[in-house]
């Protein structure tokens, strides 16, 4: 689909802000994808220059372009400084458009809710602007606090979708559930 939807530059929840990323965030980009722990079960998305995050960061411009939602960026209320980042992009599974719900923190951030709070408002965000395509989270069998997100997020695990992913398998939660009956 390469129509815009109805754009959603910025998300409020009771303490965060998501807005869509800007050139300056390509420093908060690298950071937080260059920390070893916050890549451990997704070794493929590490960065170790300034180029990739560059590079990755005009990847999310330009989805933004083409389809009105992408990855936000992600602080707290009354704070300038960035949390992570939480979003969707278009890709298939099965052979079927999905969009996929992805976040990821820095470890300062980590434990604090504050990924469940943004991946419901992406959630909810989808579900109200793009209903005909399912919503997907990939998650790793030991991560289990990306586990929990999704699930917080109103995901539900549908093991009959599990499937090879670029760093390992895939365990798949999907958001309508029904949708995707065995």
């Amino acid at each position: 689909m390469s129509e815009r939807s109805e754009t959603a530059e910025e998300l409020k929840t009771a303490r965060l802000w998501l807005r869509r990323p800007e050139e300056a965030d390509i420093d908060v980009i690298l950071d937080v994808h260059s920390d070893p722990e916050t890549c451990l079960h997704n070794p493929s998305d590490t960065l170790t220059r300034h180029e990739e995050a560059e590079q990755l960061y005009r990847r999310w411009d330009k989805q933004w372009e083409q389809h009105g939602y992408g990855y936000w960026v992600v602080g707290r209320h009354g704070r300038a400084r960035q949390l992570g980042f939480c979003g969707i992009k278009p890709m298939e599974l099965h052979g079927e458009r999905v969009l996929n719900l992805f976040y990821r923190f820095a470890t300062s951030a980590w434990g604090q809710g504050f990924a469940g709070e943004a991946a419901t408002a992406v959630t909810t965000w989808a579900a109200a602007h793009e209903p005909d395509i399912p919503l997907i989270a990939r998650v790793r069998r030991a991560n289990v606090a990306s586990q929990r997100v999704a699930q917080r997020a109103g995901l539900s695990r549908a093991r009959h979708l599990d499937t090879e992913g670029y760093d390992g398998f895939d365990w798949i939660y999907v958001a309508q559930p029904e949708r995707w009956a065995p």
